[in-house]
């Protein structure tokens, strides 16, 4: 497609987009309530029961949507029908639909034989959490901890993993449970010991069981409400002008986007474009970006622990558990604001207010500078600040908060970071000092009674680079030492840059640090006016942990993708989730380390970049009882993509 063209095409969309929706808008509340009434005509009088699970925008084919892109300056009125994918459960199945709202129909309607189920409901989870108030073992267990108000207690839903077994088993949770007396912060109270497993299909208690008794965490230090009530600010009335919003297209400076949002993956970044001020035309960068899984195991290995090792958006949805943004807390003064919908489980939509805010950000930093003191008389200064555009969502998972940021700066560059505060998931112990420990407690004592156990979090991006173009390469630039042969020079060594295009998914598997290399996405179909091939480099901005389990513990085999941060795949519309589609108990079969053992060839192809962030969490006593962010991420930065420096005239 020619730069031309493509500008054509998305100023086409700014002009046209308050008349009918963009190809990528998310599910409006109205298509959602219509895609529960289509569901309930067609079906829901045929079953004893219906739940909703994901409720999502089935996208077109990427190049359906492009030819359709392209067709639009000659015929404008013509619409891509509007579809939706679904998953729901009725009678113990899991049923998959594929749905067209733009004429009211079932397209498509399978059952899901594979491994693992769906997304949980909240609604099943808030159902679940509240059997153990009324189970009289779980009575006796508080009784025996001295507690006696129920609305002192609160529990809390856990995923239950699979460690081998080789039949599907039932649909079921685990709840542990806290003692939230004088204090907020009920995390850091846990009545250890106790483990109930609920089956959500009967929703009731299966197996209960009060293996030890070991103190409550006691309650102080532990609170970080605000004695006084937090003002609650109005948005700016006057929102930043540069920052261009018009549906779920975004303008600002020389960048271009859409932005939409979605239960499982919350924000969902398309069609990204930067203005080439040397050549005047809009040129694309991303096709799609997002969220793809969020993997998180514990350390401990003992009976009332071993099982924690959640993939927490493909079994709670980043999306679902998004929260609403704090004006000028979470997001600064002159921030816009979005709200997002999602299908609850009846299939009704519900909106979450301000669940994006997409602002400008000055960070005092500089983008490039020099001062010139070698002309003889003068001093010459250029500063040039660094000013971005920032989308972000926040998604709260339990305990933990992620702070999602993508970021677009007039260099070209796109960062995403996430950062990770809230509270620790702690362990309740009879220890009160480290001088009483004399075996392995797999976390660090961070209070009186209060360990925090060592954990991992690696959050893995899906990111459908299209440097001009759909077809691009996977390079690696390696730097090897090389020895100086010519006796004339007194210097015996160099780096040199050796160039390796990957050839198949298997040649395309990245641990960083494992060498000295840089690594890029180009167009090889595409030159600079010098000849260099255009491209995008990939480049760390910290958190390149790996996964430290062995290969075969299990929740090593269900995100066996973590032994590296870089991964290309070939693009398939199909491979979407890291983890697989049902990610809950879920056992690694339809992973993304079963898309890379296709092998497909990847050379001058439309591919995939999938990267990890990872952080290995040792917990210290600042981060009791609230810790502080840490953060990680990558850019995505132009490396030989424009002719110069664009920011010389931006």
């Amino acid at each position: 497609m020619s730069h031309l063209l493509y500008l054509l095409i998305l100023t086409l969309f700014f002009i046209s987009s308050n008349s009918k929706p963009h190809p990528l808008d998310p599910l409006s509340p109205s298509e959602i309530s219509t895609i529960h009434q289509i569901l309930k005509s067609a079906l829901i009088s045929k079953h004893h029961s219906f739940t909703f699970h994901y409720v999502g925008l089935d996208e077109p084919d990427k190049t359906e949507l492009l030819s359709y892109l392209s067709s639009q300056a000659q015929n404008p009125n013509y619409t891509l029908p509007r579809q939706a994918f679904v998953i729901a459960r009725s009678d113990k199945q899991t049923h998959e639909f594929h749905i067209n709202i733009s004429n009211r129909s079932v397209i498509a309607h399978e059952i899901y034989h594979g491994f693992g189920f769906p997304t949980f409901t909240l609604d099943e989870q808030y159902e679940a959490s509240s059997l153990p108030l009324k189970y009289g073992p779980f009575l006796d267990s508080l009784r025996k901890r001295g507690v006696y108000n129920l609305s002192e207690i609160i529990c809390d839903t856990f995923s239950v993993g699979w460690f081998g077994e080789k039949k599907q088993g039932n649909r079921v949770i685990k709840l542990l449970c806290y003692l939230a007396k004088d204090t907020i912060n009920f995390y850091m109270r846990p009545l250890e010991g106790i483990g109930i497993l609920v089956d959500l299909e009967e929703m009731k208690i299966t197996k209960y069981e009060d293996i030890s008794t070991v103190p409550i965490p006691g309650p102080n230090g532990t609170d970080y409400h605000a004695s006084k009530p937090k003002r609650r600010y109005k948005h700016e009335s006057k929102p930043n002008p540069k920052v261009q919003i018009d549906g779920h297209m975004i303008r600002w400076a020389n960048w271009e986007f859409h932005l939409s949002f979605d239960m499982r993956a919350g924000p969902i970044i398309s069609l990204a474009s930067i203005y080439d001020s040397y050549t005047s035309t809009h040129r694309k960068v991303l096709h799609r970006a997002y969220i793809s899984e969020l993997f998180v195991p514990y350390m401990d290995p003992t009976e009332e622990w071993y099982f924690r090792s959640f993939l927490d958006e493909g079994e709670f949805g980043l999306g679902l558990l998004a929260s609403t943004l704090e004006a000028r807390s979470d997001c600064p003064d002159g921030a816009r604001y979005k709200d997002g919908y999602y299908a609850a489980w009846n299939g009704l939509p519900v909106r979450i207010g301000n669940v994006f805010c997409v602002f400008e950000r000055k960070s005092g930093d500089v983008v490039w500078r020099h001062t010139e003191i070698g002309i003889p008389g003068r001093v010459i200064t250029e500063v040039m600040p660094d000013v971005s555009l920032v989308v972000r969502m926040v998604t709260t998972v339990g305990n933990y908060d992620y702070v999602i940021d993508w970021e677009f700066k007039t260099s070209g560059s796109i960062h995403f970071k996430v950062a990770l505060t809230g509270m620790l998931e702690v362990k309740g112990s009879k220890y009160t000092h480290t001088n009483e420990i004399k075996n392995e407690q797999y976390g660090t004592l961070i209070a009186p009674n209060t360990l925090a156990i060592y954990h991992d979090h690696f959050i893995t991006c899906y990111v459908d680079l299209d440097i001009d173009g759909s077809n691009n390469s996977f390079v690696k630039s390696k730097l090897e030492t090389v020895r100086v042969k010519n006796e004339n020079s007194k210097r015996k060594s160099y780096w040199a840059v050796v160039k390796q295009t990957a050839k198949t998914e298997s040649d395309a598997n990245v641990e960083l640090g494992s060498e000295p290399a840089e690594y890029l996405f180009v167009n090889p179909n595409k030159k600079t006016k010098i000849g260099n091939d255009v491209g995008y480099r990939i480049i760390s901005q910290g958190a390149t942990g790996t996964s430290l389990l062995s290969d075969d513990d299990y929740p090593q085999i269900r995100a066996s993708y973590t032994k590296r941060q870089i991964s290309v795949t070939a693009y398939n519309k199909s491979e979407k989730w890291a983890a697989g589609l049902c990610a809950d108990q879920s056992r690694g079969d339809d992973n993304l380390s079963s898309f890379i053992k296709k092998n497909r060839p990847i050379e001058n192809r439309d591919i995939v970049l999938w990267y990890t962030v990872g952080l290995h969490h040792v917990p210290y006593q600042e981060d009791f009882p609230l810790m502080n962010v840490i953060s990680g991420g990558f850019e995505l930065r132009p490396s030989n993509f424009f002719d110069n420096n664009q920011l010389i005239r931006t």
